[in-house]
This record gives structure tokens, C-alpha cells and sequence, in this order.
């Protein structure tokens, strides 16, 4: 569990710390916070009882006050939702897709093979309704719904084509993984950060909302001066 916490940190960081993008910017832009955080992919998660105290991102200033800006307000908000995304997740094993709840249909394969892709449908293309698939839970499908968006038709179907060998077994087997992948990573739910953790990230946000208010400081007093300047004038 110690690597599992260590490896969400590390993600959670260095997404929000890319050298091309400084913290002081994410900070800026609450939706690329909050699809940093959603976009950890998705697991069941094993440990329970964890703690949701809230995590204390204060700006601090000169006064040493303990006012909040709404950019850590944010931070403070999302580590909290993943501490509840944890909590809500489904214990037990993600469930394993079978052929009972598939449709299958064969057609002939193209591409290379000589007369053995003219004369016999090995290509499958299988269908998994997933608005249908109540043996999953319904946080599994939404997040499938999500995540295959753009490969799920108006019904509700999911549809995996394979082609991947010269047989309707092979490719059945092949289209049935594939499925079951999908499932795996909708099912997954990474632990939430430890205290320490938590600590971690909102230091590093409060350095980056210092730096944001040094600059626009900067800035402020820029305009000033030059206001000043044309006044003499």
C-alpha cells in the first residue's frame, strides 16, 4: 500500500509540477486541476477506514492569517474527493466479461492471408451493451460510458472488432481481453494520498499561489509606475 500511495503522489506531482508548465499556471486553471486528479485511472481499491479530515492549505502571508484563496480551496477539494472515490469504490475482484454477455458476429478478414481471408469469416466483431451490463456496477459503467464515448453507439453498445488471427477462436479470445481491459482500468481506483502526501501537495500549492501573487504584484506596481510616469509628463 506504501508503494500504491507513493506512486499516486509521485502522478498527482508531477503532473501538476511538468517543467514545461509551472505550478503557479495549473494553480491558475482550476479544470486542468481537476482533470489532473480524474484522469488517475480507476481500480477497486482494498483499504477502508480512511480518514477524511480535510487538509489545511492556507495561503500564508505576512500577517500569518489562515485565509484560504478559492486555487487552494480547489486543491483542498479535490484530494478530499479522492479520499471519497476510494471510499465508494466496490470491494471484491472486478468482475471477468464472458461470451453470455457478448454479441458475436463474424465477417471475412481483409489484408494479407491468401485464399484463406476470401473463404472464411474469421474477422470478429463483438458487441457489449453497457447501459444493459447490470452485473457491473453502475460507477463501472458510467466510467466505461466515459472512457469509450467515441466507440459506443446510440444504443448503448460497445463494439470490439479483432482480426488479430487466422481464427474465429483466437480472435474471440483476442476481442474478449480486449473488453476485459476496458473493464480493468474503468474498475480501477487509485488509493488516496496519505497525510503526509496531502501535506506535500499543499505546500507545493501554496508556493506556487505565492509566486502568482508575487508576479501579479510585479505587475501592479509596473502599471503603477508607469501611470505615474505619464502624469509628470
Amino acid at each position: 500500500m506504501a508503494v500504491l500511495r507513493t506512486t499516486t503522489t509521485n502522478v498527482i506531482l508531477n503532473r501538476l509540477l511538468q517543467p514545461s508548465l509551472s505550478l503557479s499556471l495549473l494553480l491558475s486553471d482550476s479544470s486542468k486541476l481537476t482533470a489532473t486528479i480524474n484522469a488517475l485511472p480507476h481500480r477497486p481499491a482494498v483499504q477502508r477506514g480512511i480518514s477524511l479530515a480535510r487538509v489545511r492549505c492556507a495561503a500564508s502571508g505576512s500577517d500569518g492569517g489562515g485565509k484560504v484563496s478559492s486555487r487552494l480551496s480547489h486543491v483542498q477539494q479535490l484530494l478530499q474527493e479522492a479520499e471519497e472515490r476510494a471510499l465508494e469504490a466496490d470491494d471484491g475482484p472486478t468482475p471477468n466479461i464472458t461470451l453470455d454477455h457478448v454479441t458475436v458476429s463474424f465477417a471475412r478478414s481483409g489484408g494479407p492471408g491468401g485464399q484463406n481471408v476470401n473463404k472464411v469469416n474469421t474477422k470478429v466483431d463483438m458487441r457489449f451493451n453497457v447501459k444493459n451490463a447490470h452485473w457491473l456496477s453502475e460507477r463501472i459503467r458510467d466510467r466505461i460510458m466515459q472512457m469509450e464515448k467515441n466507440r459506443i453507439n446510440k444504443d448503448g453498445e460497445l463494439v470490439i472488432s479483432s482480426t488479430r488471427t487466422r481464427t474465429q477462436k483466437g480472435n474471440i479470445e483476442d476481442a474478449l481481453e480486449k473488453l476485459q481491459a476496458i473493464i480493468d482500468a474503468a474498475a480501477y481506483v487509485p488509493p488516496p494520498p496519505s497525510e503526509e502526501q496531502k501535506k506535500k501537495i499543499a505546500k507545493m500549492a501554496a508556493i506556487g499561489e505565492q509566486k502568482r501573487l508575487k508576479s501579479k504584484k510585479v505587475l501592479s506596481d509596473k502599471k503603477a509606475f508607469r501611470r505615474s510616469r505619464n502624469s509628470w509628463d
